[in-house]
């Protein structure tokens, strides 16, 4: 199965309390999950690292085999991709996470967008911080 995966975090203070927000949809638009929650204090980093890990936690249970993941966090995308290379001691345990979830999958793209293109999961993370 195919399937997008929207992700997003943040904390509150840089490290301070942190949610994660994250969508799974498949390709033609059904929602298979929806999460926003807190996950402790962290830095916005890891916290946009640990909505990746979950999600991708998720689209597994869901055998999915394709997955498009869309952030808004440009580090993030182009340390999955290889662009940028993971400096943060901090963020390695979390990368080295993220890409053997990944390599579970038969295939997995990233999209950077703009805050303004991730409404939803940036309301999720929101909503987190809320209750």
């Amino acid at each position: 199965m195919k399937a997008h995966l929207y992700i997003d975090g943040g904390s509150r203070g840089n490290p301070g309390p942190a949610a994660i927000g994250y969508i799974l949809e498949t390709n033609v638009g059904v929602r298979l999950a929806e999460v926003g929650e807190q996950i402790g204090e962290a830095t916005n980093n890891v916290a946009e690292y640990s909505a990746l890990i979950a999600g991708l936690r998720v689209a597994l249970d869901f055998d999915v085999t394709e997955l498009e993941v869309v952030s808004d966090s440009e580090l993030v995308v182009k340390q999955m991709l290889g662009e940028y290379k993971v400096k943060s001691e901090n963020l390695r345990a979390f990368y080295r996470r993220a890409i053997l979830l990944e390599s579970k999958f038969k295939k997995v793209t990233y999209r950077s967008v703009t805050r303004d293109l991730n409404v939803l999961t940036d309301k999720l993370v929101n909503e987190a911080f809320d209750h």
